[in-house]
């Protein structure tokens, strides 16, 4: 399982236990990220809708969305008005952007300080996703040395 979906259901099970019923909308549809999470949302037992590029009125979805992902590459695209009250948002995103000092700063595809104020739960950027997709990074390795060895023990 790709180790940034994987991590994100993680972070989703730990704060809200059974997922049946809920309905979750994933904003980007790439193999890498919003293809998986869709699939394994599905496997939660949520309702999963999949926003990409062409979808029309993607903020009107999103309003629906007890669980959002957002997983697009544009920097705080997501605005807090695109979020419904309680939701839990979860922030794939990660772009580095110039302040006025001119020093760099990291952001995510939610605008965060205007979702914060509306959703339940929500990851920051940085500091939310990225350490969830780098445990299951050594928990992969890990699976596929002990697959590795097992098969080499038959």
């Amino acid at each position: 399982m790709p180790c940034t979906p994987l991590g994100c259901l993680l972070l989703l099970r730990d704060q809200l236990g059974d997922m049946k019923g809920k309905h979750a909308v994933v904003i980007g549809a790439s193999n890498l990220v919003g293809k998986p999470m869709a699939l394994l949302l599905l496997g939660e037992g949520c309702t999963v809708s999949i926003a990409h590029i062409h979808t029309r009125d993607t903020a009107a979805l999103a309003r629906e969305a007890d669980i959002l992902v957002v997983a697009t590459g544009c920097r705080e695209l997501v605005r807090g008005s695109w979020i419904k009250p309680g939701a839990t948002v979860i922030d794939v995103g990660i772009t580095r952007t110039q302040t006025a000092n001119g020093k760099t700063r990291l952001v995510g595809d939610v605008a965060f300080d205007e979702a914060v104020q509306v959703a339940g739960r929500i990851t920051p950027v940085p500091g939310g996703v990225g350490p969830m997709t780098i445990a299951c990074l050594l928990k992969n390795t890990l699976t596929a040395a002990q697959m590795q060895i097992k098969g080499q023990a038959e």
